[in-house]
């Protein structure tokens, strides 16, 4: 009898002892009591109406207007308002607020001054840089606070906009949030080959640390909606804009970096349309060293479907019309290689396909010696030939005409 009540006793003492950890954290808030971030605007500094008010009546602290920062959270009373049997349907789901300095650090703790609930990072989501500002400032510099914070996660993206950083934070349609847009765009890779691999933080500081040239996908932005469109040329050396690929010079360095998930080339065969949907591809970046003289070997493998065809003649079973659109798709590839390492050699002098990399692996001693050169300077010199296999594997549901 002694032991049973004993045994209880222990039982009671234990789970007194259990209920303090079981209150939940101490030191929580309630959502309603926090900004949460979720989208940040990097634009050259401006100053707007209020800004300037402000500023009048001394408002304001010793910094040079250098950069305006737009902050995005998510607007609490604007997602209750939108839900069923809420009040205003026309009330938008994020709030923006700017501030505009010389400090990206003591920027972000002037918002404070301006709204009743400090900005809280834990949920940042994208990071979108202006073309004028990166081009005058180093991406380098202009990130180091967001690197340096550990509140911050690394999955955090990067994207560049030609235009205002801050208009691809606006939409007008009630309910949605463009951070979360953003990220849900970038995430479309396996439907195009006119979007690159995600950028976050975390793979960016690896990009930055070894002054190798990069890509950033860009965004441009109209009356609130937002496309993606092409890559910011980032220089190595400067961590600067240098430049921009367009959509289809996207697509060659998407294939010669075989980075293709999915997506659609389009030809033609006797001025007739052709689409061609890839399903696989195989890239491989072969470097050839002969008397001491680096050359490139391109080489692409690929099997797809032809979903659209406009040539009256012929049909897609039949070998030597297959072989005659196959024929016409890898020329088509070839050419969009082409033109963009002509871009990269010599308009830019960038290596933003990583063929250096492929060099330091296969032949390390080689690289050795020419990286204590400039690389980009050095690669806009090699020669680089292509070999480009396309495999027509499927017709789709019709399979004559």
């Amino acid at each position: 009898m002694k032991k049973n009540i004993s045994g209880k006793l222990a039982l009671i003492t234990l789970q007194v002892l259990l209920l303090p950890f079981l209150t939940g954290c101490w030191s929580s808030h309630e959502i309603e009591e926090v900004s949460l971030e979720i989208g940040i605007a990097l634009d050259k500094g401006y100053l707007s109406s209020i800004d300037k008010e402000f500023e009048e009546q001394d408002g304001g602290y010793q910094k040079n207007n250098n950069i305006t920062i737009t902050f995005q959270t998510v607007n609490t009373k604007g997602i209750g308002n939108n839900s069923k049997g809420g009040g205003s349907s026309e009330q938008h789901s994020y709030l923006n607020v700017s501030e505009t300095g010389d400090s990206t650090f003591q920027i972000v703790r002037e918002i404070p001054l301006r709204r009743d609930h400090p900005i809280i990072g834990h949920h940042l989501k994208v990071i979108i840089i202006s073309e004028e500002l990166a081009s005058n400032y180093s991406i380098k510099d202009l990130l180091d606070s967001y690197l340096r914070d550990n509140d911050i996660r690394p999955s955090c993206l990067v994207l560049i906009s030609k235009g205002r950083a801050s208009n691809a934070l606006e939409t007008n349609v009630i309910g949605e949030i463009p951070s979360f847009r953003l990220t849900k765009m970038v995430e479309n890779g396996y439907r195009s080959n006119k979007i690159l691999p995600a950028m976050p933080l975390a793979k960016l500081t690896g990009k930055i640390q070894s002054e190798s040239s990069f890509l950033l996908q860009n965004v441009i932005s109209a009356d609130g909606e937002v496309k993606l469109t092409g890559a910011a040329v980032i220089k190595g050396k400067t961590n600067k804009v240098v430049g921009f690929l367009n959509e289809e010079e996207l697509e060659g360095i998407t294939w010669i970096n075989g980075k293709v998930k999915g997506g659609v080339v389009k030809s033609s065969v006797k001025g007739q349309i052709i689409a061609y949907e890839i399903k696989s591809m195989k890239s491989k970046i072969l470097p050839h060293i002969n008397s001491g003289d680096i050359t490139f070997e391109i080489k692409i493998e690929t099997e797809g479907r032809l979903s659209e065809n406009w040539v009256n003649r012929g049909k897609p079973s039949d070998n030597k019309f297959l072989r005659e659109i196959e024929k016409s798709i890898e020329a088509e590839i070839k050419s969009l290689m082409e033109n963009v390492v002509q871009k990269m050699q010599n308009d830019l002098e960038v290596d933003v396909a990583g063929f250096g990399n492929k060099l330091k692996i296969k032949h390390p001693k080689v690289w050795k010696e020419v990286k204590k050169d400039d690389w980009d300077v050095t690669f806009s010199k090699l020669p680089i030939k292509y070999n480009v296999e396309v495999t027509v594997a499927d017709y789709g549901a019709v399979s004559s005409d």
